[in-house]
């Protein structure tokens, strides 16, 4: 009994998409933009690289 109803639900979804003709998403499921990064930690990355930079400089002026 479960099992044709989910049959149903899936031709049902799948008969949305009929109409589309190829312009179908890939998925139906909506997904969210995630970043690979969190934003701490490309805070902390540019801040650094930003530091680190400055005592460089710092170091060429001093010996150079």
């Amino acid at each position: 009994m479960a099992n044709s109803q989910r049959m149903r639900i899936a031709n049902e979804k799948a008969s949305k998409n009929v109409p589309l003709r190829g312009n179908v998403p890939k998925t139906s499921k909506v997904q969210d933009e995630k970043y690979a990064v969190g934003p701490w930690l490309l805070v902390l990355f540019i801040f650094v690289v930003c530091v680190s930079s400055v005592f460089q400089l710092i170091q060429c002026i001093r010996f150079g």
